[in-house]
């Protein structure tokens, strides 16, 4: 029964052993140390070589079979350990040789080092040497080297990577979730080459000490062995240089190991199979380079004195290699074109158009000439500030801005762009690449030499100037944006315009669910009281006001309100608007809270609402006859032009019931009117009239 319950804690099912891991991480970390200073017995030094070992094929095994590099992140702190492991280990043997002499009786020192001196000890140390040289110069020069320049290139291309994830996120070409996995991916790359860019230069130590380490115990020894021990030459030289040359190669054979590990981790590119799989495939991907190679070599049996044999078999390996290859390759090629003309016969179609009548949301069109600014490789920067829009969208007005597709359209000049609205041109303009834009707020000094033009967004005249002449341009009083920032000025502009257009019914959903699960009563009533539509509704009003939707729950809430009153989604606007009184009035008051207003002639007010009338479809509507309507807006215009004359922004304050059907009169006449209603000045608000608008006899 014990013995089963045993076999169970084993089992990878069962793996509340491997907690105990950092416990005993910590534990030899500190046994480390303590081999340092504490001798070792020869049988304890001999089982810790052999793990030493064992860890750098281990280590090199990992490496040959990992897929991407940062996959074995815990690769830098092993390569620290390590050899602070082995320098242990070099320290102890080192000990017990100079403590025990000839009567040092470790198994695997002992055995490394008859191997190698093989009864020569010039010849014996001369290999090590060798062996050594190897490693520092060549692979541990090299693994070093290429660190530094892996980690330099990975955080070169930081920036263009991430970019790159912008550009894919709001195309949307991947989701957040991808966009947020990709991302930590470049950070775990970026971390991992930094850290091998450090932990490469413990490979280099580790070999300067090693071999300090073996001439220390050579001459060391020698002269213990005949000063202390009185051993003649002969013993001492023998001794001294099998046990040196034995320790060291117990020593370096696990750091060029892991010295080689290094090596291939660092020159490794993300992949998607191991190395042993990419060098077959790759190496052998191109047959016509074996003949060739094979042909050179049987070229080599004229020479004389090779070995014709040998040069033989391997140039007829090659050759034979080549043909398997090249016939595979044939038969792979015939395999794939029979079974495309199977799948091409057995899912033959008529051809969907469904994709060609879908239109996006929200796209940008540009000229070729325009592609820069959206290339992150030319600089181009315009990717990233539509992602900032929509995330500014979402804060000031609370609209989900859905992703903005952006493609070039050969059809456009070069220089022009256009914004569309689910496939509809709602604005278009002309840029120049590599110039810079200056307006004259109203109080430049010195006008600058440039082609004149009237700017894209607003209407406004301004100035194509040179990029060097920026700071000329600002010193005399110019505003300058580059190209990117007017087409982001101008794509926030139709955004803000549009916005009611943009909000659709999915956006809707996303909104309620946003709140619902914070506030599960309110969208549990609202859902019971109204569809989806009539939300959408009462939003889009809003936002053709420039109202922020932000604060759903409010609005929600005086819906559930009076949704049980009236299904007049015009009327229930005004309501809401009452509620959100406080965030509409906050716009237009001064320092002082004091809102500078124009009032309507009482007179007017009796018109306008004695010509309303209900529609069943769509709401509250004014009748006016032409002349009448003509008249009402002048009235309204006029005043609108006093005010700005005295340096107030016009603000038209009116009856709560009249005040929606106001707003579309004014909406043809006036870009952006305000209008607001009694209803929303609060209390703690203080009205200026700064004017009112009267009939004509009254004027």
């Amino acid at each position: 029964m014990a013995e089963g319950v045993l076999k169970l804690s084993l089992l990878p099912g069962n793996r509340a052993w491997m907690q105990k891991t950092d416990i005993l991480m910590g534990i030899g970390v500190i046994a480390v140390v303590i081999m340092l200073i504490i001798p070792l017995p020869t049988i304890l030094l001999d089982f810790l070589l052999a793990i030493s070992i064992m860890l750098g094929m281990l280590v090199l095994m990992l490496v040959m079979f990992v897929q991407r590099s940062f996959d074995f992140s815990v690769f830098p702190s092993l390569l620290l350990v390590s050899t602070v492991f082995r320098l242990a280990l070099n320290v102890s043997s080192t000990r017990l040789i100079l403590l025990e002499g000839a009567a040092f009786d470790g198994k695997i020192i002992r055995t490394f080092g008859n191997f190698v001196v093989g009864g020569n000890y010039v010849v014996g140390f001369i290999i090590f040497v060798i062996l050594i040289a190897v490693q520092f110069i060549v692979i541990t020069k090299g693994a070093t080297r290429t660190a530094e320049v892996a980690a330099r290139f990975t955080l070169d291309a930081m920036p263009g990577k991430q970019m790159s994830i912008d550009s894919d996120l709001s195309n949307g070409l991947i989701n957040e979730d991808e966009a947020r996995k990709r991302r930590e991916e470049i950070r775990r790359e970026a971390d991992f080459y930094g850290a091998m860019d450090g932990a490469s230069k413990f490979v280099q130590g580790d070999v300067k000490v090693g071999i300090i380490i073996t001439l220390i115990n050579i001459i060391g020894g020698f002269i213990i062995g005949m000063a202390i021990r009185g051993e003649s030459f002969d013993v001492a030289i023998r001794t001294y240089t099998l046990l040196s040359i034995g320790d060291g190669l117990v020593t370096q054979i696990p750091s060029l190991l892991i010295t080689t590990a290094t090596g291939i981790i660092v020159t490794r590119a993300v992949s998607k199979e191991n190395l042993g799989t990419e060098l077959a495939t790759q190496l052998g991907s191109q047959p016509r380079a074996l003949f060739i190679t094979s042909a050179a070599l049987g070229g080599m049996v004229l020479i004389p004195g090779f070995p014709k044999i040998s040069i033989i078999l391997i140039a007829a390996g090659l050759a034979s290699l080549g043909f398997t290859l090249l016939k595979t390759q044939e038969e792979d090629k015939e395999k794939a074109q029979k079974q495309e003309k199977e799948a091409a016969l057995k899912d033959h179609k008529p051809e969907s158009v469904l994709p060609l009548i879908q239109v996006d949301p929200l796209e940008v069109e540009i000229g070729y000439n325009l592609i820069p600014l959206v290339d992150p490789e030319q600089g181009g920067t315009l990717l990233e500030r539509i992602t900032n829009i929509r995330r500014r969208s979402a804060i000031d007005m609370g609209l989900i801005v859905p992703p903005v597709r952006i493609r070039d359209n050969m059809e456009l000049d070069p220089e022009i762009y256009s914004i569309l609205i689910k496939g509809v041109d709602v604005g278009s303009g002309s840029l120049q690449i590599g110039k810079l834009m200056a307006m004259d707020p109203g109080d430049v000094t010195e006008k600058i030499d440039g082609t004149e033009f009237i700017e894209p967004v607003f209407g406004l005249k301004a100035i194509w100037i040179d990029s060097a002449k920026r700071d000329e341009a600002e010193s005399r009083g110019y505003t300058v944006v580059d190209c990117p920032t007017i087409v982001a000025t101008h794509l926030t502009e139709i955004i803000k315009r549009h916005a009611d257009e943009i909000l659709g019914r999915q956006e809707v959903q996303q909104l309620v669910d946003n709140i619902k699960e914070d506030y599960p009563a309110v969208v549990t009533e609202i859902t019971d009281k109204m569809n989806l539509g009539e939300i959408q509704k009462v939003l889009q009003n809003l936002l053709r006001e420039r109202v922020s939707i932000r604060n759903m729950v409010t609005i929600l809430e005086a819906l559930a309100s009076y949704a049980d009153h009236t299904k007049d989604t015009g009327l229930l606007t005004e309501y809401v608007r009452s509620a959100l009184a406080r965030q509409i009035v906050k716009d237009y008051i001064g320092v002082d809270n004091t809102l500078s207003a124009i009032t309507v002639d009482p007179e007017i007010e009796n018109i306008i609402r004695d010509s309303v009338h209900e529609d069943p479809i769509e709401g509250r509507v004014l009748g006016l006859d032409p002349d009448t309507h003509s008249m009402i807006a002048k009235a309204l215009v006029d005043a609108a032009v006093r005010s700005r004359n005295l340096g107030y922004q016009p603000v038209y304050l009116v009856s709560p019931t009249i005040r929606s059907v106001t707003y579309a009169l004014l909406e043809r006449e006036i870009p952006q009117p305000v209008v607001l209603s009694y209803n929303e000045i609060i209390s703690t608000i203080k009205v200026n009239v700064v004017g009112s608008a009267l009939l004509a006899g009254k004027a």
